[in-house]
């Protein structure tokens, strides 16, 4: 049996509600079928108020053991570095979670906010937010770039605005199975089993996206929406089109481009440029090597080949 804890500091509770629906498996197959101990959650938990504070003095002292620390949302250290702006159990929330932290097998950081700082960490920052163990893309964060757990791995990072819920139980359930260390972990500590494909992969305008066949927001089955709106689908590293949301469909299958939610970058604009989801203009923010990894230059000549003769090009091969 593995306990959890589950934490959450500066958030929507945007992931709480993602791992509520979770399919495969669901909340209650991870109590019954995979031995996971629910802890304290804080929207499921049963105990309140001064519980809630013996629970955790108990974890820190060793009485109760701690498996699993989950954190959602944002480590909130202001103001000037206090974390007064997020009390709870009458501490400082980041102070519970540093002490938690060296009495945990695993930690597991839930979505962005948690794993790169998210939303809260876009400038001005007001609130000092940071990540559990990134702040943005650079390695350190709140708990450290050296920070491991008592289980010999750095915290692992679910990333997502929300993390998609099968991510999240697979994951728990691989700790509780004692397969965790099966689990390879790309270098921003994202599981590679959902984060090597990039969210393109499987995406069902792809042949689009070949042939450059430009798409406008909301037209279903009329083109890519890379060229018109800025869909991040060819530079985001998630799963989102191979394990698909409630098993039934995804943000590009729906025709919505992909925001690049699941990478260290997310919110790609800051509010100082007026909008945090805004995502890129035509060509204009296409990087200087396209996602295919050639230049820039050579990728559109290529694609302009493809769709006169798109039988015999090397981007629909690589396509299929």
């Amino acid at each position: 049996m593995a306990n959890v804890l589950w934490l959450q500091g500066g958030a929507c509770s945007g992931n709480t509600m993602s791992f509520l629906n979770a399919t495969e498996p669901t909340v209650v197959e991870l109590v019954t079928d995979f031995g996971v101990n629910i802890l304290w959650h804080p929207s499921i938990g049963l105990e309140i108020g001064e519980q809630v504070t013996h629970l955790l003095k108990d974890i820190i002292a060793g009485k109760v053991q701690l498996d699993i620390l989950v954190y959602e949302g944002s480590i909130i250290e202001g103001p000037h570095g206090t974390g007064t702006m997020n009390y709870f159990c009458e501490r400082p929330m980041k102070d519970w979670v540093k002490e938690l932290s060296k009495t945990a097998g695993y930690v597991v950081a839930i979505g962005d906010c948690a794993t790169w700082g998210g939303i809260p960490a876009v400038p001005p920052n007001p609130s000092e937010s940071t990540g559990m163990q990134f702040h943005k893309k650079a390695k350190g964060g709140f708990l450290g770039a050296g920070y491991v757990s008592k289980g010999g791995l750095p915290v692992i990072n679910i990333p997502g605005c929300p993390a998609h819920p099968d991510w999240v139980t697979q994951i728990l359930v691989a700790i509780s199975t004692g397969r965790i260390g099966d689990v390879l972990i790309d270098e921003f500590h994202r599981p590679k089993t959902f984060f090597t494909d990039f969210v393109q992969t499987g995406c069902t305008n792809v042949v689009n996206f070949a042939q450059k066949v430009n798409g406008g927001f909301g037209k279903r089955g009329n083109g890519c929406l890379f060229y018109e709106v800025g869909c991040r689908g060819p530079m985001t590293r998630a799963s989102c089109n191979r394990i698909l949301w409630n098993r039934t469909s995804s943000k590009t299958r729906a025709n919505h481009p992909c925001l690049g939610c699941t990478e260290p970058g997310f919110p790609h604009n800051d509010l100082a440029k007026g909008s945090v989801f805004k995502t890129m203009t035509y060509l204009g923010f296409v990087p200087r090597e396209a996602p295919t990894g050639e230049s820039q230059l050579g990728y559109f000549f290529k694609a302009g080949i493809e769709k006169i003769w798109p039988k015999n090009s090397a981007i629909t091969e690589g396509s299929k």
